[in-house]
């Protein structure tokens, strides 16, 4: 008798694997038709999720902010990915440091979170154009969010990186990606083209193939053309609004599977010159309830609002342009500081009605700092460092070029000719046809003379000489994210006129700031006479210690009218203080460096300085100056702002 064989390795690991293997395959995230709800790996699933943006908080603090979401009792995020933020040229992507797409996911999954995505590749989100890159505006006549092929070829150029990076993170794939939004509130846009949106599907489908749920989302008055076959519709809306007509509406569209808000306003977003928005606790905890009493999944938009550094705030078009605030703070559960406020526990003693919340305390805020007031230097005028900020020299034009033709993507251009005539009289200074985007700040022989304004101011009175050097300061305050959709081209759009005269023979000097303030300052100019009292575009700068210990901390600046700010060479954003509602900076505890060493602050100021320049950091925001009645716009009796557009 033969004797026995000991069983080999691979048939007893063969049962393991097999069993890992099926796990595999049982994991999933689907639509569950015949009883209106989610399967999450074949098990009733729903997600109560709130959206926060990795582009709007410094990468050093994405866990801090995930941790408290998480503790909060949300089992998803939702986020956006902003195409401009990664692909700055074309055919050049960033996806390093603070846009690090990867890494995020990652931090994410850590916090034990799921994911909703929304690509695009239009975003919204009050964000520069929308998401959309400004050099698709090189070619002017380009029809963003169409079928147009100059569109198309830049959408799948874009698509073709951005999606084989996130496809290992879908959930079937091992992970947490669970759905994935086509465009984004694409009923609200003009167009409504079907072609498009099937071009957008046929895509996403090829790329990360059919087994990955892919949604649209739109407000009520938006399922007609946001819709499209194949795509599971969701729809948006906040507390005040009418939910079980609105859900009723979404059924037409949607008759069966899980109801959704992909939106649930906790808040609202700022214009400059309009009052700090809110939304009351009872309002979002029983608009919460409600909805989650029907079964519904939510996503809470937002959960925590994060800050538009730099250039990247957004704008509308309601009539006139409204440019956003520095702070996207929202109002949200979690602070512009990431600190949890009253709406976050009464929100998650709702959703512990609902489910389980992780145990244990939510972090307490973290540690805020004050400090001086401190007094800033005048560096010098802009004009002084226009050999620094534009060293390749300016661009000639017989008519004045757009931001977009001479491919400057953000902030400033100085446009410089010279008077053909004299002018005795004050007479009318003034871009035809709104023709100016968006604020102008002219200076006559380096005198500054005064503001327009798109919408707003159209004209200043002048006085000059033959010869005279006439600069115009332009300003893109940020491109238009909803609204018209229009493409919003920046700069002088039209050549300006002197009374009837058109003035021609410009000078272009796309102006390279940010350069400047982290590499050059401080530069030595020589010693000229200053005015007393300047005004106009200056410089000012300050070094300061922090003898005790650091902590995040919020800029003011009393006084001061209207500019940009960097701390340590980081683009803090925009101040306009004379306009408001928002009074304060948000400056996070990693962009200050601790005992030992200096830190530097510097402000372009663009039209008049206090008589005592200082800056201070409280251990508060100060985001509704309505206090101080400095607002400039204000919504007329009965009118509605419309709550409709991310």
């Amino acid at each position: 008798m033969a004797p026995k064989r000991s069983p080999c390795l691979s048939s007893l690991l063969l049962p393991f694997l097999t069993l890992l293997l099926h796990q595999a395959d049982t994991r999933s995230f689907v639509v569950d038709r015949d009883h209106n709800r989610f399967l999450l790996n074949g098990v009733p699933f729903r997600y109560v999720s709130g959206s926060l943006h990795y582009f709007r908080v410094p990468r050093v603090l994405w866990a801090d902010r995930l941790f408290k979401m998480r503790m909060s009792g949300l089992n998803a995020i939702q986020f956006y990915v902003p195409w401009n933020y990664h692909e700055p040229e074309p055919g050049v992507y960033n996806f390093n440091g603070s846009r690090d797409l990867i890494a995020f996911l990652n931090e994410a999954n850590k916090a034990n979170l799921l994911v909703i995505l929304r690509p695009g590749p239009y975003i919204c989100a009050e964000w520069e154009m929308g998401g959309l890159p400004s050099w698709l505006l090189r070619k002017p006549k380009i029809h963003l969010r169409t079928s147009d092929p100059d569109f198309l070829a830049a959408v799948d150029s874009w698509f073709q990186v951005l999606l084989p990076k996130i496809y290992p993170w879908l959930y079937h794939n091992g992970g947490n990606i669970i759905s994935i939004q086509v465009e984004n509130e694409y009923g609200s846009y003009k167009a409504c083209d079907f072609s498009y949106m099937r071009h957008l599907a046929g895509l996403f489908r090829t790329i990360l193939g059919d087994k990955i749920l892919l949604f649209t989302t739109d407000g009520p008055e938006g399922l007609k053309c946001g819709t499209l076959q194949g795509l599971y519709t969701t729809v948006d809306f906040g507390p005040a609004d009418n939910m079980t007509k609105i859900f009723t509406q979404l059924r037409k569209y949607e008759p069966h599977g899980p109801l959704v808000n992909s939106e649930y306003y906790t808040g609202w977003l700022d214009y400059w010159g309009q009052n700090h928005s809110t939304r009351s606790i009872p309002a979002v905890t029983k608009g919460l309830e409600n909805m989650l009493k029907l079964g519904a999944s939510v996503n809470m938009y937002m959960f925590h609002g994060g800050t538009n550094f730099g250039y990247w705030n957004g704008a509308d078009e309601k009539g006139y342009f409204l440019p956003i605030t520095t702070s996207y703070d929202y109002d949200a559960p979690l602070s512009e500081a990431g600190d949890p406020t009253p709406k976050l526990f009464a929100l998650r003693n709702v959703i512990s009605k609902f489910q389980e919340i992780p145990l244990g305390p939510l972090p307490a805020p973290s540690p805020k700092m004050m400090l001086g007031p401190l007094t800033l230097h005048l560096d010098g005028s802009l004009l002084a460092f226009l050999d620094f900020l534009c060293p390749q020299g300016p661009i000639r034009s017989i008519l004045p070029m757009t931001f977009e033709a001479v491919k400057q993507d953000h902030g400033f251009m100085l446009y410089r000719t010279h008077l053909v005539n004299t002018f005795t009289e004050p007479t009318s200074f003034w871009v035809p046809n709104n023709g100016l985007h968006d604020r102008a700040y002219v200076m006559v022989n380096g005198v500054f003379q005064g503001v327009l304004e798109r919408n707003i101011k159209h004209r200043l009175f002048l006085t000059g000489k033959m010869g005279d050097k006439l600069d115009v300061l332009v300003e893109n305050m940020g491109r238009l994210s909803f609204g018209s959709n229009s493409s919003d081209f920046k700069g002088l759009l039209e050549p300006p006129l002197m009374g009837h005269v058109v003035l021609t023979q410009w000078l272009m000097f796309p102006l390279k700031i940010d350069n400047l303030v982290k590499w050059w300052f401080p530069i030595q100019l020589p010693k000229r006479s200053q005015p007393s009292t300047p005004s106009g575009p200056t410089f000012y700068s300050a070094t300061f210690p922090i003898l005790g210990l650091v902590g995040d901390t919020f800029l003011y600046l009393p006084g001061w009218s209207k500019g940009q700010v960097w701390i340590n060479g980081f683009n803090l954003g925009r101040y306009w203080t004379k306009r408001g509602p928002q009074q304060t900076l948000y400056v996070p505890k990693p962009l200050l460096f601790p005992r030992g060493t200096f830190n530097k602050i510097t402000l372009l100021e663009l039209e008049n300085v206090p008589p005592r320049p200082q800056i201070q950091f409280l251990d508060r925001p100060i985001l509704n100056s309505t206090l101080y009645r400095t607002y400039l716009y204000s919504l007329s009796a009965g009118e509605q702002m419309e709550l409709s557009g991310h």
